[in-house]
């Protein structure tokens, strides 16, 4: 460009009293700012009105400040008209340092209903974060199909579910429920790696409380139907519940901070250095699960002393209570931890808590996440309702997501693993890399009465009818099972078990294993497209 004028510019521009270098603002690029003005001043009276936040300040809780970049602004809206925009917001951002891609729904703008623009806007921008390899975070808070558009609108969705589909297992996709989320629209987070709610305002359903009355008869609440409690505890829908709005967004932050930016990378590493009271809670571990097997304890507190600073960022904290999964690091290294609770049924495993380990599992693999695994059950849950709900079918897929993973996966039985349960639980014949038992454990087929029941009936018979102390007899079974069976030498002897060790030796001997297979690398072993998994 040339810095020469003419005299007549420069007049008019003495004149005007502006500086030589400033670009003359435009009318257009002015009534564009007062309308973004003018939206936003619109939709945080709206917004505030219900106890929400706006698509905006949410972004700020979201983002590192100052770092959001947003795409199409005025894409989907008409200045001359004074339309501001769509009914989405789109762009980038960094969260704790790392480049993230977002979209947030408006539901200030026509209930943040969906239509051929925003669909458009959506679907640029997961094209951009899968040619980047980022995140993709979802900000929901939607009327649904924008129902002047008909079909346009359902087919946007339909692009919106194959591009979800496209990033995942390539990129981590994160959906907040912070408002209405109904019909169709209810399979794009649904396909994400996770479903975060708020305990007020969030709202899931395929089928509305209205539709619901009066096709069945049956009157419920949008909050019984499809609230964030109920997705949290009873359907297994959402992996969080926030208590607010900012609660969730923080949880979205966190989860990120444990996972990679896609699955051609290593999940992010932190500083560690051990303290004195992280030694001292790693040598209580043997204080706090009991001798006896029947006795219960919190596995949260086995967990807590074996990570870093004891920090565990569970997953799908209320749902399928008898299983524990989520997050944390490992000298500074993120991993994957799946664990038994004893705390609730005795850790059994039944069709939820499979699926809720088997889905954990699938995404640590995914997303190069190590696997660790604490063993403390007594088997699959037993019954008629059970079999019904399909615990075959569903309990399978445990066993799918621990023999396909390809991570570095560490086991350690702590009390008890007993029959399917304890191959299915990480054990070495299923591709656990490194096995370790405490003393103290006990690995069989059976729980030792059961066991005598079956393998002695005859004996107990006879002894009952020959008027002999039946129980006497039984226990002396049991302790002699005990000894010969139960113990976990056969597994140590089998190679099953790599080592016995002492509770407090579990974080190191996990850390030093984890350090050895740092270098695993992943194998394509056959040609297949993919396996045909249990649903």
């Amino acid at each position: 460009m040339t810095d020469i004028m003419t005299s007549s510019a420069v007049e008019k521009a003495i004149a005007s009293s502006k500086p030589l270098d400033q670009q003359p603002l435009r009318t257009a690029v002015a009534r564009a700012a007062e309308l973004a003005r003018d939206a936003e001043s619109l939709a945080r009276t709206r917004q505030s009105a219900k106890g929400k936040f706006t698509a905006r300040e949410r972004l700020d809780l979201l983002f590192d400040t100052g770092t959001f970049q947003e795409i199409g602004r005025f894409s989907g809206g008409n200045i001359n008209k004074g339309v501001a925009g769509s009914a989405v917001i789109t762009g980038f951002g960094d969260v704790y340092g790392r480049k993230v891609a977002v979209y947030a729904q408006d539901f200030s703008v026509r209930g943040g209903t969906l239509g051929h623009a925003e669909g458009e806007k959506i679907c640029h921008l997961m094209d951009m974060a899968l040619d980047l390899r980022i995140p993709v975070v979802s900000l929901i808070d939607s009327g649904g199909a924008r129902i002047q558009e008909g079909v346009e609108a359902l087919t946007q969705y339909g692009h919106i579910f194959r591009k979800t589909c496209e990033a995942s297992g390539l990129v981590p996709q994160i959906s907040l429920i912070l408002g209405p989320c109904a019909g169709g629209a209810v399979y794009c987070p649904a396909l994400t790696d996770f479903i975060i709610m708020t305990r007020q305002n969030s709202n899931m359903f395929v089928t509305g409380p209205d539709v619901i009355k009066s096709v069945t008869g049956e009157a419920i609440s949008m909050e019984d139907l499809g609230g964030g409690r109920v997705h949290s505890t009873v359907s297994g829908v959402a992996h969080y519940l926030g208590e607010d709005e900012a609660d969730a967004i923080d949880y979205a932050r966190t989860a990120l901070a444990y996972l990679p930016s896609s699955c051609d990378e290593m999940p992010p590493t932190y500083a560690y250095a051990a303290t004195r009271a992280d030694r001292a809670v790693a040598e209580r571990l043997g204080d706090i699960v009991p001798d006896n097997d029947r006795q219960p304890y919190d596995i949260n507190e086995v967990i807590r002393g074996i990570v870093d600073y004891g920090e565990f960022v569970q997953v799908q904290e209320l749902y399928a209570r008898c299983a524990v999964v989520g997050f944390a690091c490992l000298d500074g290294h993120p991993v994957g931890i799946v664990a038994n609770q004893p705390n609730e049924q005795a850790g059994i495993l039944d069709v939820d808590s499979s699926e809720k380990i088997a889905r954990f599992v699938r995404l640590c693999d995914a997303f190069n996440l190590p696997v660790v695994t604490l063993v403390d059950t007594p088997g699959y849950k037993p019954g008629s309702d059970q079999e019904h709900a399909g615990i075959i079918r569903r309990g399978a897929k445990v066993i799918y997501a621990y023999a396909n993973a390809q991570v570095p996966m560490v086991s350690v039985v702590l009390r008890k693993a007993f029959g399917g349960a304890y191959i299915v639980m990480g054990s070495k014949s299923i591709g656990a890399d490194v096995n370790y038992a405490w003393p103290s454990s006990q690995i069989a087929v059976l729980g030792a009465a059961g066991a005598v029941n079956i393998i002695h009936r005859k004996e107990l018979h006879k002894a009952k009818e020959r008027g002999k102390d039946v129980e006497a007899l039984r226990q002396q079974f049991v302790e002699q099972y005990e000894t010969e069976t139960l113990n976990a030498n056969l597994s140590l002897e089998t190679g099953q078990i790599d080592a016995m060790i002492d509770p407090e030796q579990t974080r190191d001997a996990i850390v030093e294993s984890l350090r050895l297979l740092r270098d695993k690398k992943r194998v394509r072993r056959t040609s297949k497209h993919h396996g045909n998994q249990p649903m």
